[in-house]
């Protein structure tokens, strides 16, 4: 598992990180890992959000194939309103 050393931490980001660590029941290291995992997508992530993401344009460019059963919000509205 590759090592990442960093450097010139700000003392006040530092002792945040300690507080969250210390919160969350790590380790700086640990919690340095998890902050990382979550805010920094994989190439697998970033794969699956394209694929998502082309699922839903072209769920939204389908038309519905028909009006179904049911009056649209407008109709029905239109209805309540010649009572």
């Amino acid at each position: 598992m590759p090592t990442l050393y960093v450097e010139n931490v700000p003392k006040e980001l530092y002792e945040a990180l300690r507080s969250r660590a210390k919160a969350h029941r790590r380790s700086i290291a640990a919690e340095v890992v998890a902050l990382i995992e979550e805010k920094v997508p994989t190439a697998q992530e970033l794969e699956a959000r394209r694929e998502m993401l082309q699922r839903v344009l072209r769920m939204r460019e389908e038309q519905p194939r028909s009006k179904g059963p049911f009056p649209s919000a407008e109709e029905m509205i239109r209805e309540d309103r010649e009572r």
